[in-house]
């Protein structure tokens, strides 16, 4: 009975103990990490100037162009007044592609440019995560609607020289926070492209025709999926376009495309 009693005492004392510690435990986290961010203050991801919390500045906020509504409901062109729902651009109707629905979660402006090369050309695999909730948060109704995210490929020789696929890192951002799988090998590009910056809309369109197509044995991995296709920067569209056209042929059952950052002008606003 005395040995029961004292074990029960035993018991209590740990449990007080191993409350002590865990609060102690937090103590040392919050000061730990308040110690950090004396000595190494966050950076705005675009400007690189402190800022409190994660994110970009107030500044290049200021300077970013979220796209939201009204907008085409195919190419997620914004429109300058609201025409009513469903509505479609002009270039939609003239020329359209074969994704079913487009959305982007900022126009193609100065900050948006820095955020993209940053993550493209010069290592800042930091900038994925903030901009990847971005366009989580702008693309939620083709997220909520999918099966599978499918990055845009690179080809192996520039995947190797950049040692990753800023496209992928988008999608598995995307991925984690939605919850939907990512198919990273579901697609790719089977030969070489020239880059698309300075051609034309039709130079474009001719630079990625035949340059993606789904491996046969990734086929049943698209077959009757519904797919999101991710990609870092939207301009005529050409790339997505031969993406989508590439998974249709493997029988997916529909392809929508979500990318960080729009060209709303083309003739203005070249990547």
């Amino acid at each position: 009975m005395r040995v029961g009693t004292i074990n029960r005492a035993g018991v209590r004392g740990l449990g007080g103990f191993s409350a002590a510690a865990n609060s102690l435990r937090r103590i040392w986290t919050r000061a730990t990490q308040a110690a950090l961010d004396l000595a190494l203050p966050t950076l705005c991801v675009a400007c690189r100037e402190p800022v409190a919390g994660e994110g970009v500045c107030a500044q290049c906020w200021s300077q970013l162009s979220f796209i939201a509504p009204p907008y085409c409901e195919k190419l997620g062109i914004p429109f300058v007044y609201d025409p009513g729902p469903g509505m479609l651009s002009m270039q939609a109707i003239a020329d359209p592609p074969a994704y079913s629905r487009a959305r982007a979660a900022v126009r193609y402006d100065e900050v948006a440019k820095v955020l993209v090369h940053g993550l493209k050309f010069h290592d800042r695999t930091d900038l994925a995560p903030t901009m990847g909730r971005w366009m989580a948060r702008a693309g939620q109704p083709l997220l909520a609607d999918a099966d599978l995210l499918v990055p845009v490929p690179l080809h192996w020789r520039r995947g190797f020289s950049r040692r990753y696929n800023q496209s992928g890192a988008l999608a598995q951002v995307i991925g984690r926070q939605v919850k939907l799988p990512v198919a990273v090998e579901a697609l790719q590009r089977v030969r070489p492209t020239a880059h698309q910056i300075g051609l034309s809309r039709s130079e474009r369109a001719a630079n990625v025709q035949g340059a993606f197509k789904v491996p046969k044995h990734r086929k049943a991995e698209i077959q009757g999926r519904r797919i999101v296709l991710i990609d870092d920067v939207l301009t005529s569209g050409a790339t997505v376009d031969a993406c989508a056209r590439a998974l249709l042929r493997a029988r997916a059952a529909s392809v929508d495309v979500l990318v960080f950052a729009r060209v709303v002008d083309t003739l203005k606003s070249p990547i």
